[in-house]
């Protein structure tokens, strides 16, 4: 994912309709703890940028940790070009699906690390591999923390969790470099029908937690947003923001072009974007609790 520009614009017509009736009963509880212990083993496993150890051992575990909740877990493997070193790897989307309505949500992340540290305050590092716990661990912790809950409480509509590999591999000003999970997911077609639309998640742990709606999820999926963002509020979580916030190249561009209406949950304005220091300290449970509480009642009360 890359920083392309902050736009400061007023967003005409963003109504929010808050709900007071009781619309909440029948929605299980997001448990941040559970999902904090996933953020933290992912971490465990060092960095996990493709062709690394930390890579395929994280492999593991997400497609081990998604077979407790559902017996519908595909990877989708592809190849990938380092641009950077050129070197030819293997890289593998996870999906894990749960219902077998016809009316489905997507929501998803991306699962590797950023195998440099070129934003790394000491330019010594700029050549080392990050460890990830913001940009990577937090979004796969709270979307496997959703995968138990979907187990023991059938959902109302369907839902497919997808992971994309190899998003954090790319080269600043060169976007066909960045999101190649996505983008080959987006041009596979594997799901058998296009989701009412999708949810990506990206830097979710921050302990100092800010959504402003990223620039291109409100151009593109202005109904979603208000669908999202208007949820949040009805819900009391103060971190998302109506403001405009900045303009991403991310995951969702890639779906948006398949013709799914795809969002982008991201606080970029993170100090450890790309560093050494984007560590499990750096995060809490309570942040990827509040996500999680939305996804939650997004997916109960559809």
């Amino acid at each position: 994912m890359i920083f392309r520009s902050r736009f400061f614009i007023f967003f005409s017509g963003l109504l929010v309709v808050l709900i007071f009736a009781d619309t909440h009963a029948g929605v299980p509880e997001f448990d941040s703890k559970s999902a904090f212990a996933y953020l933290e083993k992912q971490c465990a496993f060092g960095p996990r940028h493709p062709g690394s150890e930390g890579h395929q051992r994280s492999l593991n575990y997400i497609v081990g940790e998604f077979k407790k909740s559902t017996d519908t877990v595909i990877l989708q493997p592809f190849l990938f070009s380092d641009p950077k070193s050129h070197q030819t790897n293997t890289l593998t989307n996870v999906i894990a699906s749960f219902g077998s309505s016809q009316k489905r949500i997507l929501l998803c992340a991306h699962w590797d690390t950023r195998p440099w540290a070129d934003s790394d305050p000491n330019p010594k590092n700029w050549n080392k591999p990050i460890i990830g716990a913001n940009d990577g661990a937090s979004g796969v912790a709270v979307l496997l923390e959703i995968a138990r809950v979907l187990k023991n409480n059938p959902p109302p509509v369907g839902v497919d969790i997808v992971l994309f590999d190899g998003e954090d591999s790319g080269l600043q000003g060169q976007n066909q470099t960045w999101c190649q999970g996505s983008r080959f997911f987006a041009g596979s077609r594997k799901l058998a029908c296009l989701p009412l639309y999708a949810i990506l998640l990206d830097f979710v742990g921050d302990k100092d937690l800010h959504f402003p709606v990223e620039v291109n999820s409100y151009r593109f999926a202005p109904d979603i947003v208000d669908k999202v963002w208007g949820k949040a509020l009805e819900l009391g979580l103060s971190a998302f923001d109506l403001s405009p916030g900045y303009e991403m190249v991310d995951d969702h561009l890639e779906l948006l072009k398949a013709g799914i209406p795809a969002i982008d949950i991201i606080d970029f304005d993170y100090p450890y974007y790309h560093t050494l220091q984007d560590t499990e300290d750096k995060c809490s449970p309570e942040s990827l609790g509040s996500v999680g509480t939305l996804l939650l009642h997004l997916i109960y009360e559809e």
